[in-house]
């Protein structure tokens, strides 16, 4: 290692945060489930490398080095309980291991626990309200904030309900481990809606990197995985759709924002929807599934979406009927709004706007949708407000500047 400036170390942090905090975060609390106390000692880790990567250099694999770091913080404070009698077994703290040389290892032969830390969090003694959140922030890495956002609701009452949930673990004792299959079917559609929603929130990411691409290796890793140990036919149809439609959302990212509609098809990445539909097309092979779910619906309408792709029109009497079918399986805010979003461009702006009341005012597709059908009934005034309020809902810079153009340029009108 050699000394590091400032901002090098920074950026090396950051990216072990943001691409590996859930993997580590899992590995250092497998052994006890105590997921709070796991934060604690990775935030240390983060702390210290802070402090130590300026003058000692930002090591060859940052990920081993924090490991080392907070599974040694870990075994302190086990120790120190001891020592103040709390009851602590010495094979618990031997759990961790000592400090490990650091030359030589390799990041990839870090055990990744995550998928065993997401049935955890999707145990039947966790509220099912909060299992999708909880896997968001403690397996993907997410503030409480970004997830109150994505399930539309405060960020005090979001990070109330998350505090809760990991105590719950801690108290019930909750293995870290894949449930056998007579368990499988209750907890993996928690599974599956927290890598989407982890895909839902990044969607604007690359690929290649990011948690964006963690998404997708993670979609890709639990089909396999549910395949390979016989869980139901129904769950693993579901993870195969779920890893195609993150696919289908990546193929189309584009570094600066662009609506759908007015996308150049040839833009979007070919190998990813070619990954993609092979995915569809694996899920809906699949034999013994009931009626399709949520997610292969959600693929199917995506599919549509990039049918342009492949020199066909968008097929909005299509995407009505599978919007509907996915309303009567789901029947989410993002899909309502998607649904009145289609029902304006088949049946006019004034019957999509209909449609839209009563959704949640801090879902910001919602503002967002609202203000095009707007501009289609010619109320500028209104549509210009509604696009700055979904400006100020939105989390991505990109997607914000779009929308404010958008208002400008209504009230300059």
């Amino acid at each position: 290692m050699t000394a590091s400036g400032g901002s090098e170390v920074r950026a090396a942090a950051e990216l072990a945060a943001r691409t590996s905090y859930g993997r580590l975060l899992s590995i250092i609390a497998a052994p006890t489930g105590d997921i709070p106390a796991a934060e604690d000692a990775l935030q240390a880790a983060f702390e210290q490398a802070l402090r130590s990567w300026p003058d000692a250099g930002v090591p060859e694999h940052p990920d081993a080095w924090l490991l080392t770091v907070a599974r040694n913080r870990q075994r302190d404070a086990w120790k120190a309980a001891s020592a103040r009698d709390v009851e602590l077994s010495e094979a618990l703290i031997d759990r961790a291991p000592p400090v490990d040389p650091l030359q030589g290892i390799d990041p990839d032969a870090i055990g990744d626990k995550r998928l065993e830390l997401l049935f955890v969090c999707a145990h039947p003694a966790i509220d099912p309200k909060v299992r999708a959140p909880l896997m968001l922030q403690t397996v993907l890495g997410f503030e409480a904030a970004q997830v109150a956002r994505a399930f539309a609701t405060s960020p005090s009452a979001m990070a109330q309900r998350l505090v809760r949930a990991k105590r719950r673990i801690a108290q019930a004792r909750v293995p870290f481990a894949v449930p056998g299959r007579a368990q499988m079917a209750e907890r993996v559609g928690a599974v599956l809606e927290a890598v989407y929603g982890c895909a839902a929130i990044t969607w604007r990411e690359s690929a290649a990197d990011g948690l964006a691409g963690e998404a997708r290796y993670l979609a890709r890793t639990l089909a396999g995985a549910l395949e390979q140990t016989g869980a139901p036919a129904a769950a693993v149809r579901e993870a195969w759709a779920l890893a195609a439609l993150v696919s289908f959302s990546l193929a189309r990212r584009a570094d600066d924002f662009v609506p759908l509609g007015e996308q150049d098809p040839a833009d979007w990445d070919p190998a990813l929807i070619a990954e993609a539909e092979g995915a569809l097309r694996h899920a809906q092979r699949i034999a013994g599934a009931e009626a399709p779910g949520r997610f292969e619906l959600e693929a199917a309408i995506q599919a549509v979406h990039v049918a342009p792709r492949h020199g066909a029109d968008l097929d909005d009497d299509a995407l009505r009927m599978l919007y509907l079918a996915l309303l009567h399986v789901a029947p989410t805010a993002g899909a309502r709004v998607a649904h009145a979003a289609v029902v304006g461009r088949l049946d006019g702006p004034d019957a999509g706007l209909a449609l839209l009341s009563g959704e949640p005012e801090v879902f910001q597709p919602l503002w967002a949708v609202r203000a095009e059908l707007f501009v289609r009934s010619g109320r500028p005034a209104e549509a210009a407000m509604a696009y700055e309020r979904a400006a100020a809902l939105a989390d991505d810079p990109s997607v914000r500047a779009h929308l404010l153009v958008r208002a400008a340029a209504l009230r300059a009108q």
